[in-house]
């Protein structure tokens, strides 16, 4: 018996993508595995760009795709870069995930830390430098680096009758070294879209923030942007969010601005109070209005207060649900991805699949689950069938009602169990002759162990508010001598 889909399409290598392209190659039944990355490597958004992505007004969306050839096959002049492309990473940046229960069950991380993390969090600590996770992907993707097309955008993914029809346009120099996009379309029974949901920041639409930006644009930044600590010296700064990245912003920024660190939250994430407490910290609530002048920002809070001449603006305040290229886009005002179920299937059309489109899920391993639930669908081997499309859009009134509108409707926590259940029973186990095993059950420990380096930067960041207190303490002594 033959697969259900006999060729499929990945988009993206980074860790989805590696867990799709794995987990599809595995059950060796596929006629075609074909796989498009618009950046030159794998490795997705572990990656160190130098230069970072452009910050972008408020309301700005990756929906305007570039304009497609009448003809294909075509080659045109260059499109301008896709600068959302670029990654978050930062020269000491470390995973906010345990290594343990983060790795995939079949291959650890290598035992690596790096010094910033020693130095803050002990030796042998869970976290892993992003060099070390960006090679450990390239390591596991070497035996699929025949199947990828890189330096490839996908524009277009469109269902013609039976067949997606992925319109592709490459990056390629000619002979005279004139640098050239070639344009083709390529068509496939099945498509996993695993292109991630880190890369098109999420700005606030705040009064005023438009013409402010226009006036003052480096001002303004995301912190998809942050590189260095070094480029916010004795500079008056304030950080809007209340997230992990808000969080790291305010440990590394807090004891060298200029006057104290501004911190605007919507409310309050107590697993991160430790970092809000930080001394030189003032919180401030969310913000109403943006002034400016010829030469100063002001900022107006919701409780009416106001602070000026702020030099820099960054925005910690997550990020967009962005799939441009699919026809129609699934994604919803309210930044959700609609229409799939259990954060995966297409309702109605279960050829089309996400991998990665969840969150505090325990990625990289929530990945892989996902990933060989849909690669044993594909080849018509998991051990239980969907649901029908009417129990699927049933699933998602009720967790509509759960989670509500937002993006949060993709937040795994606090039901890991349950949802890795279902994925490892959708999946079943391995065909005989295959490369394929059995997904592990569930263990609470992975959630300990995942979320373990959360508990060690609230011990860090209390330490920070010890020792300056101390310090504090030091030099009134001292002046009284």
């Amino acid at each position: 018996m033959g697969p259900r889909y006999r060729s499929v399409a990945v988009i993206g290598t980074g860790p989805s993508g590696v867990s799709a392209v794995k987990a599809l190659n595995d059950e060796k039944i596929f006629d075609t595995i074909k796989v498009f990355e618009r950046r030159d490597r794998v490795g997705g958004l572990w990656h160190y760009d130098p230069i970072p992505d452009v910050f972008h007004a408020p309301g700005w969306s990756k929906v305007a795709q570039n304009e497609i050839p009448s003809k294909l096959p075509a080659l045109t002049p260059p499109v301008p870069e896709d600068t959302t492309a670029r990654t978050a990473i930062y020269d000491h940046r470390d995973s906010n995930v345990g290594a343990r229960a983060m790795a995939f069950t079949h291959t650890p991380f290598p035992e690596v830390n790096s010094a910033v993390s020693v130095r803050q969090y002990g030796r042998a600590n869970p976290s892993r430098p992003f060099r070390v996770v960006a090679a450990y992907l390239e390591d596991l993707f070497r035996d699929y680096l025949h199947l990828v097309s890189f330096k490839t955008t996908v524009e277009k993914v469109e269902k013609h009758g039976d067949k997606w029809t992925l319109t592709l346009r490459r990056s390629t120099t000619l002979h005279d070294n004139q640098s050239s996009d070639y344009w083709w379309q390529e068509q496939f029974d099945a498509v996993v879209i695993a292109s991630g949901h880190y890369n098109v920041p999420l700005i606030p639409d705040i009064a005023g923030l438009r013409h402010a930006f226009a006036a003052h644009p480096t001002k303004f930044e995301h912190s998809k942007s942050f590189r260095s600590a070094n480029d916010y010296v004795n500079k008056k700064v304030l950080v809007v969010g209340g997230s992990i990245s808000s969080a790291d912003l305010v440990a590394d920024l807090h004891a060298i601005v200029q006057g104290p660190l501004y911190l605007s939250l919507r409310g309050k994430n107590e697993a991160l109070q430790a970092a809000w407490d930080l001394p030189n910290v003032t919180v401030k609530p969310t913000i109403v209005r943006i002034d400016t002048s010829n030469t100063e920002v002001t900022v107006t809070f919701s409780d009416e207060t106001t602070v000026a001449h702020i030099d820099k603006i960054i925005f910690a305040t997550g990020f967009q649900l962005a799939y441009p290229f699919l026809t129609p886009n699934p994604t919803t005002p309210n930044n959700r991805v609609a229409g799939f179920y259990q954060h995966i299937f297409k309702i109605g059309d279960p050829s089309l699949a996400l991998v990665g489109q969840v969150r505090a899920a325990i990625s990289f391993r929530v990945y892989e689950y996902q990933a060989i639930a849909v690669a044993r669908y594909f080849a018509g081997r998991n051990a239980g069938d969907l649901p029908n499309p009417q129990v699927q859009d049933l699933w998602e009134v009720e967790r509509l009602k759960y989670k509500g509108p937002t993006s949060l409707f993709h937040e795994i926590k606090p039901d890991f169990k349950e949802y890795f259940d279902f994925l490892r029973e959708l999946a079943g186990p391995p065909a005989p002759g295959t490369g394929a095993y059995w997904l592990p059950a569930w263990e609470d420990q992975w959630a300990e162990q995942g979320f373990g380096v959360l508990g060690l930067k609230g011990r860090y960041w209390r330490a920070l508010k010890k020792g300056a207190e101390e310090g504090k303490k030091e030099e009134a002594t001292k002046a009284k001598l």
